[in-house]
C-alpha cells in the first residue's frame, strides 16, 4: 500500500500508524507514530507541493501546469502552509555559551550579552 491509497481509505481523518517493517530487514517496530505533515495532506495537497518543489518554487510555472492563475497559486500555498507546523528556525538562546557565540558572531552587542547573562543568574 502507498501513500496515495492510505489517504484515499482515510479521506482526510487524522490516523496513526501503529507499526513500522523495515523492508531492507524485516525488522518490525510497534507503537503509536504519527506520520509525517506531509502524508496527511490530501492527495490533491501532495501533488501539489511535489510539483512546487519541482518547479524550484516558480509560481509562474505552477501557473501552467496547473491552468491557474497567480492569486489562485499564492492562495493555495498559503492554505496549504497554514496546515504545516513550522520548526522555530531562530530558537531563543539556551546557555550562556549560545550567548557568547553571538556576541561573537556580532548578532548582539556586549551589552545585550550582558544583559542576557545576568538575567540567568
Amino acid at each position: 500500500m502507498d501513500w496515495q491509497e492510505l489517504t484515499d481509505l482515510t479521506q482526510g481523518q487524522p490516523f496513526m500508524v501503529e507499526r513500522v517493517r523495515l523492508a531492507g530487514s524485516g525488522i518490525a517496530i510497534e507503537g503509536q507514530f504519527e506520520p509525517p505533515q506531509l502524508a496527511q495532506l490530501s492527495i490533491d495537497d501532495q501533488v501539489f507541493v511535489a510539483a512546487f518543489v519541482r518547479s524550484h518554487g516558480s509560481i509562474k510555472e505552477m501557473e501552467r501546469t496547473f491552468g491557474v492563475s497567480y492569486p489562485t497559486v499564492k492562495s493555495r500555498l498559503k492554505r496549504i502552509a497554514d496546515e504545516l507546523d513550522f520548526v522555530d528556525t531562530d530558537p531563543a538562546p539556551t546557555g550562556a555559551a549560545e550567548v557568547v557565540d553571538r556576541l561573537r558572531r556580532g548578532d548582539i552587542s556586549a551589552e545585550e550579552a550582558l544583559a542576557e547573562l545576568e538575567g540567568r543568574r
